[in-house]
């Protein structure tokens, strides 16, 4: 399906045009977001709060990797350079994500979404599953099996900086340097010890709503397997609780997404209402929170892992 089939050129013209003040917000948004949960755990210190803290983080950090999306989209800004700058420096650095490494892997999935070379279909291809089995996968994720898996390769490359090829250096020493101003703030705040906070969401609670946030965009739709994005992507209208963990900075409109991925993540809601107003969604069902799309995905008993 065209997007052009669906949205005049006027309306197209309209959701693509990149403002630079919005993304702005939408990264310093974020940032403070990330700052102040650092802060609520260090003046309010208790189980609550670094139980909280830890619930957060992995949802900001996973709005990082947002950012690196849309930077590597080259849609959050007007400007080329700017978007590399950002998505290099306030999105991948503090996950030691390379961007440019990130972006040609996913035009891949963009290119063959809703066929069988998409590469991303291990993410999601076995959904529904049953309960049981969803929930083992989350048990790794929380308990630090997952992300202890996907980090080695990591901490080997740190511990051989030298040895590896010089783009990988660049984005190692970029991590490096956002992890010690990170720590250095930590340690002069009084409360260094939160510097381990960020470890332990990114060891669980990020992998888990990085799952989820893969499950909701292509779980166990119409049909995967179909080139209308309508039919093979889901876009949750996600309440703010849930776009404050598991779907940040809307990163929940991945229909709209799929639809013309040039549109900038602070223009996809007026793509979702354009769409929906001109009747393009009639026969498309939009889950209302995260919990009723976990409903849908194991929905029917599958066979188990």
């Amino acid at each position: 399906m065209h997007i052009q089939q669906l949205l005049s050129a006027a309306q197209i013209a309209e959701v693509c045009r990149r403002d630079n003040v919005r993304a702005a917000a939408v990264v310093l948004g974020n940032i403070a977001l990330f700052i102040g949960i650092f802060v609520m755990v260090g003046v309010w210190t208790n189980v609550f709060t670094v139980l909280l803290g830890i619930i957060l983080l992995g949802g900001r950090q996973l709005g990082f990797a947002v950012l690196v999306h849309e930077c590597g989209h080259g849609t959050l800004f007007a400007s080329r350079k700017l978007n590399e700058w950002v998505g290099h420096w306030l999105g991948a650095a503090i996950n030691f994500e390379d961007m440019n490494r990130y972006a040609s892997g996913h035009l891949a999935h963009h290119r063959l979404a809703g066929t069988t070379d998409d590469p991303d279909l291990p993410n999601y291809r076995d959904y529904p599953i049953t309960r049981e089995r969803l929930r083992r996968k989350l048990w790794r994720d929380l308990s630090g099996q997952t992300g202890i898996k996907q980090t080695r390769a990591l901490f080997r490359a740190l511990r051989h900086f030298n040895q590896q090829p010089e783009p990988r250096r660049r984005t190692l020493a970029r991590g490096l340097l956002a992890h010690g101003m990170l720590l250095a703030g930590l340690v002069a705040a009084g409360v260094g010890w939160l510097y381990l906070l960020w470890w332990v969401a990114f060891l669980t609670t990020f992998r888990a709503v990085t799952r989820l946030r893969q499950v909701a965009e292509h779980a166990h739709v119409p049909n995967l397997y179909d080139a209308d994005p309508r039919r093979h992507t889901r876009t949750i209208v996600a309440p703010w609780y849930d776009r404050l963990i598991f779907c940040p900075l809307g990163v929940n409109y991945h229909l709209e997404h799929h639809l013309l991925a040039s549109v900038p993540i602070y223009n996809l809601p007026r793509m979702h209402r354009m769409l929906r107003d001109a009747g393009h969604y009639e026969e498309v069902q939009f889950p209302a929170n995260y919990l009723q799309m976990l409903r849908q995905v194991t929905a029917h008993p599958a066979r188990a892992a």
